[in-house]
């Protein structure tokens, strides 16, 4: 057996105690428990009422739900999780009156989901529904799927591929004219370079702000020069909707699969459904669905109990309904068929990949945007498709999110793009970012990027105001403001650190509306630890109308939620202060690089340097924050 199938079959096994531990960690939360106890998990929504239903673009029903005031606990419901709608009195059996769906979009009090129905269930006005989360297995099963085909490869591309990827075989180049675009900077017209020259593999390796995404774009339009259609895949929905938003500004034909309640209201007539429910021949196809259901109806008007003929009519009505079924599939087929030869781009999830329209298709290319973000086994499967693959991504910033801790440990949270980056020499790292001021930067590219990236002309001097400090360590160290932990879901807060976010903000905004004529900056809160950002959330309700002259943009979440965003100002509330020098979440550093690398003018990180300052990369930072005179004592503002 060679290395790359032990490594795979390994793989295979620390995905099947992912979905062990995932399946586990929702039948803790849903079996056995009553309506009330979920509600308090964060699974479920119960009682609901209906506002409205509607049809989107794509002919899907969508449903907007609200819960009462009473029930506005926090939960887990995000946009495109899979979750069932029911009807019942209460109880935790088996329903009848279930229909899965797809969260659209969701906030405190309402949701809007869409039906995997094609019609209004009879008792959705009947009362007494409910929404809660359910196992989606589908992904797992696909990714098993894939990581079988790369075990046993019917073709010798993909055993190539597997080579390339995960054992000594190198990436070969082509000696072809270099390509220079005015738009793009000299290490991303090197990345574009690099792509266009790559028989088998490139690697994109994009730092913060540094037009990853940009580069992408164009390399995709550069491509699509010389082949007809390309898969673009990403392993967030957010990530895949980005770049079809960017690819459909250059005119480029993009067809979306996935669910159209995964998809962002942008792009949403880009997707596989709404183009089939404009496609020409989409008339036709409802004609004969519904003359066939027509005849469905008549034959059921006639009993067992009729005569010969009669009998006999309704056998013809059925034969006929039969016969306009099956020309409705071969003609939805065709439509179709027609609109994904016809398509420039095949956009799609990882994961959405195994679609049954795509299936069967087979690609020249396949680019793999945020690929440092996929699991290994996701990531096989559209390059299962391919003949070349392209990655983007950045393994230094959010890895993959796993639920189990013995399967990350043991292997699953290294990524098939950190493999291949260690293994080959086909990648171009983008050296100049765009987002950030040069101090707000430099330690990130000091400690992740070999201080190889370098701040942009027009980026490296942005700052909120004139004499502001654009990055500032507040130290709480010796203030007592000691963290505690939710004993439901074992999260760390810090009720004092919360509020020295609070009072250094409103100085901070206070200051800035005198020294700005226009003061409308866009603001994130960030805390690694959820029970830290639910009481934030709550204590900067309603912030903005504090200020007279100043328009707030502020959002409140934790890191992973401020992936791939920026904002002029970033508070960072690390939490963590207890005498053993205990940091727990907060050694994964790569999620402190993002968020420390999501703000553009103005940084503000508080914490503790003496709980904090025993890991290397924290008492690098400390360093670094007083080589710039960017530290301060929590003391300084409290008295």
């Amino acid at each position: 057996m060679n290395r790359a199938v032990e490594e795979l079959k390994k793989v295979r096994t620390l995905l099947l105690n992912e979905k062990e531990e995932d399946l586990l960690q929702y039948k803790r939360k849903m079996a056995d428990t009553s309506l009330s106890e979920r509600r308090k998990e964060g699974v479920c929504w119960y009682p609901l009422a209906i506002e409205r239903t509607a049809y989107s673009a794509g002919e899907r029903l969508l449903v907007r739900v609200s819960r009462p005031k009473e029930h506005r606990e926090s939960h887990l419901f995000q946009s495109g999780k899979l979750v069932s709608l029911f009807s019942n009195s209460g109880n935790n059996k088996e329903r009848q009156d279930a229909v899965s769906a797809v969260v659209n979009r969701v906030g405190e009090s309402e949701m809007i989901i869409t039906l995997n129905a094609d019609d209004e269930p009879e008792w959705l006005r009947k009362g007494h529904l409910g929404v809660q989360l359910m196992f989606d297995e589908n992904a797992y099963l696909e990714m098993e799927r894939a990581l079988n085909i790369v075990i046993n490869p019917q073709d010798e591309r993909l055993l190539f591929l597997r080579a390339l990827l995960l054992e000594d075989q190198e990436a070969s180049f082509d000696e072809v004219p270099a390509i220079h675009f005015p738009e793009l900077n000299t290490s991303q017209n090197n990345a574009l370079n690099r792509i266009s020259a790559a028989r088998d593999l490139a690697i994109v390796h994009g730092p913060p702000g540094t037009g990853k995404t940009t580069t992408l774009v164009q390399s995709i339009h550069h491509t699509l020069k010389k082949e007809k259609q390309v898969l673009v895949c990403a392993p967030s929905n957010a990530a895949i909707d980005l770049l079809c938003e960017k690819l459909t500004g250059k005119d480029i034909r993009v067809v979306r699969i996935g669910h159209p309640a995964r998809v962002t209201n942008e792009i949403l007539n880009i997707t596989l459904d709404a183009q089939i429910a404009h496609h020409s021949s989409y008339k036709d196809l409802k004609a004969i669905k519904k003359m066939a259901e027509e005849y469905v109806r008549s034959a059921k008007k006639y009993k067992r109990s009729f005569g010969h003929d009669e009998r006999q009519q309704r056998r013809l009505l059925l034969q006929e309904s039969t016969q306009l079924k099956k020309e409705a599939e071969q003609l939805a087929y065709y439509i179709v068929n027609d609109i994904l030869t016809h398509a420039q781009v095949i956009a799609t999830t990882m994961v959405g990949a195994s679609n049954y329209q795509i299936r069967d298709r087979r690609f020249t290319t396949v680019f793999i945007d945020e690929a440092a973000q996929g699991l290994e086994p996701a990531t096989w499967i559209p390059i299962t498709k391919a003949k070349r693959v392209i990655f983007a991504g950045d393994h230094c910033q959010l890895p993959p999110t796993i639920k189990s801790i013995t399967a990350a440990r043991a292997g699953l949270d290294e990524t098939l793009f950190e493999k291949t980056i260690q293994r080959n020499k086909a990648d171009v790292m983008l050296q100049e970012q765009y987002r950030m001021n040069k101090d707000i930067m430099r330690f990130s590219s000091r400690y992740f990027y070999k201080d190889k990236v370098r701040a942009n002309s027009e980026a490296e001097n942005w700052r909120m105001f004139n004499q502001d400090r654009v990055l500032e360590f507040i130290d709480t160290a010796g203030c007592g403001f000691f963290e505690q932990v939710v004993k439901e879901s074992k999260s760390s807060f810090n009720p004092e650190e919360a509020d020295m976010v609070l009072k250094h903000f409103r100085q901070y905004i206070h200051l800035a509306e005198n020294q700005l004529p226009q003061c409308n900056p866009s603001v994130g809160i960030i805390s690694p630890y959820k029970a830290q950002v639910n009481l934030l959330q709550q204590i900067f309700k309603d912030i903005e109308a504090e200020f007279e002259k100043c328009t707030l943009q502020l959002s409140v979440n934790t890191i992973d939620s401020f992936q791939g965003q920026e904002r002029d100002i970033i508070y960072i509330s690390l939490v963590r202060s207890n005498e053993k020098g205990e940091i727990g979440f907060l050694s994964d550093t790569r999620r402190m690089n993002v968020a420390m690398t999501r703000a553009r003018k103005k940084l503000v990180i508080i914490g503790d340097s003496a709980t904090i300052g025993q890991h290397r990369f924290y008492s690098q930072l400390l360093d670094y924050v007083n080589e710039i005179g960017a530290y301060r004592s929590a003391f300084e503002l409290m008295y």
